[in-house]
Formats: structure tokens, C-alpha cells, sequence
């Protein structure tokens, strides 16, 4: 009796790919909603990790770059049973979305012009910017406790305005805020220095010509360094794909937003549907592997340093002044993304029934977008 209850708080190989697939499938509405579902999961009903342990493990996946809950998968894959358990763990929860994801984009490729799928994603849209902003409320509630965070995302938002590039404006927060554990005076004059030291935006690129390669290698540089919210990801995706190389236009980014809404599972999955369009199922296959691979590489090499990294003040210092960053990043792809998708009164309507919605009956957001799709399908069919 003692041994089979050991074996169940261990945790099998299969149990993990049935946990994983089965909260890869049901994981709807965003990193938040998936961690509590793993909670239930593995420390309420399976009981194979404690409250405590499973927090340890969060303090760490929010202390290192990429999909947050993917990592979370990854970890407690890796504690259950060992390397294996690591790579089932985070495969199982990626999987059921990246097929589902790759299904869309091949409906998207076949049918995207048609009047119908035009219309379903005439009324997504301006929810999505509802489903957003609302994320960007959330965090921001929690990731700006103090003024100098407040100051470090109010300049963050400036710059990125002015074009600065993605990956400085992150590190800088983080360099801004870890300055002030020593000398907070330190802090206040990094805050107003900061614009001086990043206007040289000199982050180069890897070409404009779309290959399998360039599409992996833009994907791995995306999960590497990319901390905060999924939605952050969008950032990155307009400011290179969008603006700079133009391998996508800024409806395609929209309409990719507008999937990974319907779709369970991580928003990373984006980068699927992505690969998808501009080349093909391999370009899927090779997207999916480009963003998620350096989870696994994080999770493998932090995994056993999470005590040290969860009591370190420097540590959490320089992931408050990124996540204040993310959040201005945020911000700017909800304002360009908005310009786009409110294009009329319907669709102004339609983000505003949405954030009444979201904000004042919580509504699960994969209702309001099927509502919204519902919507936009008759409006184009007066």
C-alpha cells in the first residue's frame, strides 16, 4: 500500500503524458488559468508535488525567459521522473495546441479570403483588443507596486513609441531596477538616463528573405529572451516580421492573435501558425521547436538552482524592472494592434461590449470570441 502511494506521488511516465495531454487540450484561457489547473492536478488531486514545492517551482519559471506555464509543465515533469519526465512533460502540454493551432493555419491558408472567414474575423478582432487590454490591466496591477516601477514602465512605454528595440528596452528595466538594491538615487537617475542609453537601437537581424533556418533561428532568439506575458511575444512578432523583414502584414498578426484566442494550450503557439504561413507544415514544425526549445534548455539548467534563485534579491529585482518593461511593450502592441482592428462604430462597439464583459461579468474570453466571430459574420452579411 505505502509503495503504490510512493509510485502515485512520483508520478509514471504515462501518468505524466495523460496529466499534460489531457491539460494541453482543456488548458483554455491564458498562463494563469493553466497553472491552476496544474495546481489541482498535481498537488490537489495526485498530491505529487506539496503547495510549497509547487510554488518554488513557479518562483522559478517566472525568473527565466518563455511561456511560463509551458515551463511549469517542464518542471514538474523533470521532479516526477527525471530527464524523461522533463521533455514528456512540456511535449504533452504543447502538442494538442500546435496540431490544433496547425489545423487553423491550413483553414486560414484554404479559406482566409473567403467572405465568411473574413467576416468571423472582422468581429474577433476588436475583442481581442478587449482580451488584451484586460491582460495588461491584470498584470500591470500586480507587476507596477511601486513608483520607481511605475517610472520604469512610463519610460519604457516612450521608447518603445520612438522605435527602440524590444530586447534593450527589456534589459534595461531589469538593469534600472537591480541598480537601485544598492543605491535607490542610483535607480532614479538610470530611470531618466535610460532613453540616452538605449537610443542607439543596434539589435541585428538575420535577413528578409524567408527561409526554414532564419524562421527556426528567429524563434529560438524569441524564446530566449523573451519574460512577461505571452502577449508580450506580439511585440517581438510585429516589430521584426511585421515592420522590419515585412514576412507578414499586420492583419495576418491580428488574424494569428484572433487563433490563439479559440485555441487551447500556450499562446507560444502562435509562433505554429506562423511557420505555417509563410512556409508550409515544415515551417510549423520548425517554428513550434524554434520558440518552445529553449524552455526545456532553462528549465534543465535552473531546475536545480531554484533555491538560490528564489531567494536572491537581485534576482527579483531585475525581473520586476523586465516585467515593468513587458507591460509597456504590451501597451504598445495593444495601441498599433487596436488601430487596425477598430476600423468603424460596429467594431467599436464590439471591443467595448467586450470589456464590459470582461471586466464587469467576467466572461470566459473563448466565449466572447466565438461571440464576437457570430457577430462579425452577420454584420458582413448585411
Amino acid at each position: 500500500m505505502e509503495s503504490q502511494a510512493n509510485s502515485e506521488k512520483r508520478g509514471s511516465l504515462g501518468a505524466i503524458v495523460l496529466v499534460f495531454l489531457k491539460l494541453g487540450v482543456i488548458g483554455f484561457g491564458g498562463p494563469a488559468a493553466h497553472v491552476a489547473m496544474m495546481d489541482d492536478e498535481v498537488v490537489r488531486r495526485r498530491r505529487w508535488l506539496s503547495r510549497d514545492e509547487f510554488l518554488d517551482l513557479l518562483g522559478a519559471a517566472n525568473l527565466i525567459p518563455g511561456p511560463n506555464s509551458t515551463e511549469m509543465a517542464i518542471h514538474v515533469g523533470r521532479r516526477q521522473a527525471g530527464w524523461p519526465g522533463l521533455i514528456l512533460g512540456g511535449a504533452c502540454f504543447i502538442l494538442p495546441a500546435a496540431f490544433i493551432v496547425t489545423a487553423f493555419a491550413w483553414a486560414y491558408v484554404r479559406y482566409g479570403s473567403l467572405p465568411e472567414v473574413a467576416g468571423v474575423l472582422y468581429g474577433v478582432k476588436p475583442v481581442i483588443i478587449a482580451i488584451v487590454l484586460q491582460a495588461l490591466i491584470s498584470l500591470g496591477r500586480t507587476a507596477l507596486r511601486s513608483v520607481f516601477l511605475a517610472a520604469v514602465a512610463a519610460v519604457a512605454t516612450a521608447l518603445a513609441f520612438l522605435g527602440v528595440n524590444e530586447l534593450l528596452l527589456l534589459v534595461g528595466g531589469g538593469v534600472v531596477m537591480m541598480a537601485g538594491k544598492w543605491r535607490p538615487r542610483t535607480m532614479l537617475r538610470l530611470v531618466l538616463a535610460w532613453p540616452l542609453g538605449v537610443i542607439a537601437n543596434s539589435a541585428g537581424g538575420i535577413g528578409s528573405n524567408v527561409g526554414l533556418w532564419p524562421l527556426f533561428w528567429f524563434f529560438v532568439k524569441v524564446g530566449s529572451i523573451l519574460y512577461g506575458s505571452g502577449y508580450v511575444l506580439l511585440a517581438f512578432i510585429r516589430a521584426d516580421l511585421v515592420e522590419r523583414w515585412r514576412w507578414l502584414t499586420e492583419t495576418q498578426l491580428l488574424d494569428e492573435v484572433a487563433v490563439g484566442q479559440v485555441t487551447p494550450g500556450p499562446v507560444f503557439t502562435t509562433a505554429t501558425f506562423i511557420g505555417y504561413l509563410l512556409a508550409g507544415p515544415l515551417g510549423a514544425a520548425v517554428a513550434t521547436v524554434g520558440i518552445f526549445l529553449p524552455a526545456f534548455v532553462f528549465v534543465a539548467v535552473s531546475s536545480p538552482l531554484i533555491p538560490r534563485i528564489r531567494r536572491s534579491p537581485l534576482a527579483g529585482a531585475f525581473l520586476d524592472g523586465v516585467n515593468a518593461a513587458s507591460l509597456a511593450l504590451m501597451f504598445f502592441v495593444t495601441f498599433q494592434l487596436g488601430m487596425a482592428a477598430l476600423v468603424d462604430l460596429p467594431t467599436l462597439i464590439l471591443a467595448a461590449g467586450a470589456a464590459l464583459a470582461l471586466f464587469r461579468f467576467r466572461v470566459n474570453s473563448a466565449w466572447l470570441v466565438l461571440g464576437g466571430g457570430l457577430l462579425g459574420l452577420a454584420l458582413q452579411g448585411l
